[in-house]
């Protein structure tokens, strides 16, 4: 029998079109391999209960306990009734709820004494947690002793779900596919295996066949742990093969080699420096200037802290392609971080940037900055600068990427804070070069070391891991605004003392709030916002009761993305110049802004960040001789996930250490970049935190697979796997990665 049809076949034909409606809607699987490839999140024994003390608040959970007790009471004079039932498991009591038409069922089922499995939202009433209609289904008594030691050690697989359909209804789903046990062989006989046999056999791995009879219908704890192990490889296997495979085809591509020449712009540049590079970027400058001596592209990811000196690498390497006679691009994310690097880089080379101008140096060139909102005649001026090579370098937002925009020789692409760009911009620029030109990827966001294996893997990678001197820690502390007020009160009063004593600071919030915002809040709140918090704090009202309240007479400015970009610059040209004694601002801040006098940042509503951007905006302050504080306020109570993420941000500034419980905390997003291939997650089992043995593994044979047959042709069920990993879309997004 040919498997791979029924792997295919559309849920709608097994399951029937509700079912399959609900499953393809809201967990994105529309096959019978998608569905087989929706592996458990974990397993309950029906002897052990599922521990009620650890529920989490507002999350999905399926539990398994017994009913103590349950009542009818009346409501609205006696016309309404609601069936309370409380269930434990011996750790807590969770008060179950159920309304109106939907009291029949429970009521006849949920007698004191029944154990069943329960699936719902944590919700709290009252000060208690609850589960409101919640789903359920009872396990049976049975009799004898054997029938209940079988009954308690079975494994209940408990899969991700929603709202929509709960872990019980997914696996009876299950159960429908793979048939009556025993019966599943038919079902998984002629699954096509990505792994090559003798990997297969050579690392003790199970058969697929097994794994997935392993995953869904465990038997023991062992046959989940050998499922596990092999699903894992798959994972890891395919995606790093993928990745091998890019790499070999990059290093095939043409470049021009890019040699710096003695006695030219960079040795003038490096001779005017103030002060002496640090041992990492020495280093990591070697590594990028043998790279770009070759005759393949350069593909390089150079990660380092916030002010680690990542610019000061790529401004030097940039000098030395123009020493070589090709031009360098710089692609930032915001205009304000575009016009920020072209101030700073333009100071640091003073005369050198005056290439062709009265009182320039002789070995100089242009530098020039080209944004989307220059005026006509600047704009037209720049993009003749680039089209006759009379401008070397170039700064600039997507405003780049555009069709006018033509160079003469572009020799390499920097892309700073590569995350906020689509692959699709980063090859639109590449591809303005006569041949490939080299590319280097900077990132403020530091990666552990599997993802980048993962994430990455096509790119070598470089980390800058020491802070140039002079650099001043940063003090951190959470702010609970609704617990203690008078915390946030003594925050605005540090505020005045760092102003009183010469410095400055930034208060960030989540939204502008102009009428725009507003009109946007409205249209998407939804009855569900009303009911469960006030919308995030906005720019214009905090810095307006700022200016009225704590912080009056204090100079107070605003900076958001919405202003016109000369008003921007005009903001930031001001703070720079110690002018504004506080800047209350959107993210747009997060990156690149250099104010070394500013030493104090304020973040409202700092649970609504993530962990990456609230260590990026830590990173402003601190920046100058003076230490820096930064005050993470909160209305989160001290129990809420949100509120421990903050707390793991205090209490680290070691970014290596935020990514990995970042990460850990977005675990089930998709490794491959979500937002950027726009399809569903590949990674399953695998957990690039925890699973850094496999991953390197995987890439070391998948790098000798693919170095020995790069077409895959003896091997073609890896390329059928291949195919079924990397749709068109992925293929596209990890091609233009």
């Amino acid at each position: 029998m040919d498997c791979v049809p029924v792997l295919e076949e559309p849920l709608k034909k097994v399951l029937g079109g509700n079912t399959a409606k609900v499953m393809a809607d809201h967990l994105g699987l529309h096959t019978v391999g998608d569905l087989l490839h929706h592996y458990p999140r974990r397993y309950a024994e029906r002897g052990e209960l599922t521990r009620l003390s650890d529920l989490p608040l507002d999350e999905h959970v399926t539990v398994v306990a017994q009913v103590a007790d349950a009542r009818v009471l009346k409501f609205n004079g006696g016309r309404g009734q609601r069936l309370e039932v409380t269930i434990t498991d011996g750790s807590g009591r969770l008060q179950l709820v159920f309304f109106g038409k939907g009291v029949h069922k429970p009521r006849t089922q949920l007698v004191p004494g029944t154990r069943a499995m329960f699936a719902g939202k944590v919700t709290v009433f009252n000060h208690k947690r609850q589960l409101a209609h919640p789903e359920f289904k009872t396990l049976g008594a049975n009799s004898g002793a054997d029938a209940v030691e079988a009954f308690a050690n079975q494994l209940l697989p408990l899969y991700p779900a929603c709202k929509q359909m709960e872990s019980w209804q997914i696996q009876q789903a299950v159960d429908t596919v793979l048939g009556p046990a025993g019966a599943e062989d038919a079902v998984l006989a002629d699954l096509v295996d990505p792994l090559p046999e003798a990997l297969r056999a050579g690392r003790g791995l199970a058969t697929l066949p097994e794994a997935l009879r392993g995953i869904h219908r465990p038997r023991t704890k062992a046959d989940i742990a050998a499922a596990r192990d092999r699903l894992k490889w798959d994972e890891a296997f395919v995606l790093q093969v993928a990745l091998a495979r890019r790499r070999r085809a990059d290093a095939q591509l043409p470049a021009a080699p890019r040699r710096p020449v003695q006695d030219g712009l960079l040795d003038a540049f490096d001779a005017r420096l103030p002060f002496t590079l640090t041992d990492g970027q020495r280093r990591v400058s070697e590594q990028i200037f043998a790279d770009l001596a070759t005759e393949h592209p350069m593909h390089r990811l150079l990660q380092g802290e916030v002010g680690s000196g990542k610019t000061m690498v790529a401004l030097r390497a940039m000098l030395g392609v123009v020493d070589a006679g090709g031009q360098a691009a710089m692609l930032a994310p915001t205009e304000v971080l575009a016009q920020q690097h072209h101030r700073s880089i333009t100071e640091m080379m003073g005369e050198l940037a005056e290439g062709g101008m009265l009182g320039g140096a002789e070995q100089g060139t242009k530098v020039v900055l080209l944004t989307g909102s220059m005026g006509a005649a600047a704009r037209r001026q720049a993009l003749l600068d680039l089209v006759t090579g009379e401008a070397g370098i170039v700064i600039g937002t997507h405003a780049l990427i555009e069709d006018k925009v033509q160079f003469h020789d572009l020799g390499l692409v920097v892309v700073d804070e590569q995350h906020r760009f689509g692959v699709e911009q980063r090859d639109a620029l590449r591809s303005k070069g006569k041949q490939p030109p080299h590319l280097l990827v900077m990132t403020a966001t530091p990666i552990p070391r599997t993802v980048a294996m993962t994430v990455f893997g096509d790119l070598e990678t470089s980390v800058l891991d020491q802070l140039p001197a002079g650099r001043s820690p940063i003090a951190s502390h959470v702010v609970p605004a609704k617990d203690k007020p008078h915390f946030l009160a003594r925050a605005w009063e540090r505020v005045r003392e760092e102003v009183a004593g010469g410095h400055q600071a930034y208060v960030v919030c989540p939204r502008i709030g102009d009428e725009e915002d507003q009109a946007k809040a409205a249209k998407e709140k939804t009855a569900e916002d009303e009911a469960e918090k006030r919308p995030p704090l906005a720019v214009l009202d905090v810095a307006e009761q700022l200016a009225k309240g704590p912080l009056r007479d204090l100079r107070v400015e605003v900076l958001h993305g919405r202003m016109q970009p000369e008003a921007k610059d005009e903001v930031m040209r001001r703070f720079a110049a110690g002018a504004v004694d506080v800047l209350v601002a959107t993210t747009v801040i997060e990156v690149g802004v250099n104010v070394p006098n500013a030493t104090a940042m304020v973040i409202m509503d700092a649970d609504r960040f993530g962990v990456s951007q609230l260590h990026q905006l830590r990173g402003r302050v601190g920046r100058g001789s003076a230490p820096g504080l930064c005050l993470l306020v909160t209305e989160m109570p001290e129990a809420a996930p949100a509120r421990t993420r903050l707390g793991a941000v205090a209490a680290t500034l070691d970014g290596f250490e935020l990514s990995r419980i970042d990460l850990e905390q977005r675990r089930e997003g998709d490794v491959l970049g979500q937002a950027q291939s726009g399809v569903r997650s590949s990674l399953r089992v695998l957990a690039v935190i925890d699973d850094e043995e496999v991953i390197a593994a995987a890439r070391e044979e998948a790098t000798a697979v693919v170095a020995a047959d790069p077409e895959l042709n003896g091997y073609p069920e890896l390329r059928t796997a291949l195919d079924a990993l990397l749709d068109e879309e992925r293929e596209e997004f990890l091609d233009k990665g």
